[in-house]
């Protein structure tokens, strides 16, 4: 059979990824600092773009400049000075050396609490380091482990890896260690849990105790509650363990914990739900978001013909039609954030009313089927989306969630279940917790048929310890 080339004609439609659609998209799974971020990035970059001010008369791009002279300023008249003045405490609050003249405010906050962040637990070593100087290598030494130390205030980086890496003597690293751990918070400077407690039990006074023997070499049974082997090591009464057990559980853990580590992120909602009656109002969030607009100055350029070259009103077109794609997909982007809540809203309408235990189960195609939207829209409009529902502040995820079957025939939502979990939990005998087995138990005379490796995974994702290490026995 012979090969020969033919040309033929093919019709078929495919989905073509333009520049604009792509940006919609981008634009659809932006969280709200994200697109803020983007906007003001568009308005630095295009100078078509403005953000309309508020009280702002839309005369944008004329270049006005303020001709009004400033009034005439009278000369201040200085306060009188009271007669009843606390002279120490004005001594202690006001620096002589630092008079300017006038009265400072005695009202005014300390220093100290308009820093800008508060103290890391690395400066407040350094600062003891600072505080008792000793002008030789171990002080540069201190001042080098102080860097390895993680949030907990634990050393986990073994002292020859840091000797080898930095080129210093390993005898002098274990001096400057040992001068760490005697600093503040106690325990820090610890390379493991066993000696983090003993190091405080020694600054106490308590190196010789029960409680550091029990530390020491029965570490392991403490954690799991496990009384009785170490009554039967050291051949002594229950008493006298729970005693020393209740001594050890005074003390801190994680020594770095007072100095928090990151700052807190705070959530600012996308979304405002209200119930006004018997209904709920779903209200976009646009605080903080420039109102975008298109600038007169450069409407005019393209108007008047003789005032810009070709190239010019070339480069102004395409700026234009950027800034309008922006402004059309941020619309489009609140208008399906908008769909999507309300739909939300009506599958979950128990939950906005009652709470966590009437959540239902809910899948991304229920909603997408609601608004007529495909699932991959709906999974970028809940991405890093959050709303402020009466019964707190939730990500759009959330109502999101797979169903457990009950024996009314009826599926109970994942979430509800780990409420239930974590309530079942809190209110169980402190001495003698319940077990996931027992926990199972509890869920099925309620109703709800749930698997024991299905309450141990929940559980974890709760960050909740097993039955063991929830016994408390004092």
């Amino acid at each position: 059979m012979a090969l020969e080339l033919r040309q033929s004609l093919k019709l078929s439609q495919q989905l073509i990824m333009t520049p604009q659609l792509q940006q919609a998209i981008k634009l659809l799974q932006l969280s709200r600092l994200e697109l803020v971020e983007l906007v003001q990035q568009e308005i630095n970059e295009n100078p078509i773009l403005e953000s309309e001010e508020p009280g702002d008369d839309g005369s944008a791009g004329q270049g006005a400049e303020s001709t009004t002279e400033p009034e005439s300023v009278e000369p201040a008249e200085l306060p009188d000075v009271p007669e009843n003045i606390d002279w120490a405490t004005y001594l202690e609050r006001t620096s002589v050396n630092n008079y300017r003249g006038g009265y400072e405010d005695e009202d005014r906050p300390e220093m100290e609490s308009v820093l800008t962040r508060p103290a890391s637990l690395a400066d407040h070593l350094l600062w003891q380091i600072q505080m008792d100087p000793t002008g030789d290598d171990q002080e540069l030494a201190c001042a080098l482990l102080v860097g390895y130390l993680n949030d907990d205030g634990y050393l986990k980086t073994d002292l020859a890896e840091i000797a080898a890496a930095n080129g210093t003597s390993l005898e002098l690293l274990e001096k400057a260690l040992k001068r760490i751990q005697q600093f503040d918070p106690l325990g820090v400077g610890a390379r493991d849990l066993r000696e983090c407690l003993l190091i405080q039990l020694k600054a106490s006074g308590q190196d010789n105790s029960l409680a550091a023997k029990l530390v020491d070499k029965h570490l392991p049974n403490l954690e799991k509650r496990n009384y009785k082997a170490i009554a039967h090591d050291l051949k002594i009464n229950m008493d006298q363990i729970s005693a020393a057990a209740k001594e050890i559980s005074m003390l801190e853990p994680k020594p770095g914990r007072p100095f928090g580590g990151q700052n807190a992120q705070y959530i600012t909602p996308d979304i405002y739900v209200y119930k006004v009656g018997d209904e709920f109002v779903i209200v976009l969030n646009d605080d903080g978001l420039p109102k975008l607009r298109v600038s007169n100055y450069y409407k005019q350029i393209l108007t008047k013909r003789d005032n810009a070259s070709a190239k010019e009103r070339e480069y102004i077109q395409d700026k234009l039609r950027s800034a309008m794609w922006l402004i059309r997909s941020i619309h489009q982007r609140q208008r399906t954030i908008y769909k999507v809540t309300e739909s939300i809203v009506k599958f979950q309408r128990n939950f906005f009313e009652k709470g966590v235990a009437h959540l239902k189960p809910l899948i991304l195609r229920d909603v997408a089927e609601d608004i007529s939207m495909h699932e991959s829209t709906i999974s970028r409009v809940t991405t890093n989306k959050y709303v402020h529902t009466p019964q707190g502040i939730y990500e759009l995820k959330y109502f999101f969630n797979s169903g457990i079957s009950a024996s009314h025939g009826e599926s109970v939502a994942s979430e509800s279940v780990k409420s239930r979990i974590k309530q079942i939990i809190s209110s169980e005998p402190q001495e003698k917790p319940y077990s996931d087995q027992e926990i199972v138990r509890i869920l099925k005379s309620e109703g709800i048929n749930i698997a024991r490796r299905t309450v141990t995974k929940y559980r974890e994702m709760l960050g909740l310890l097993s039955s063991t290490k929830r016994r408390k026995l004092f």
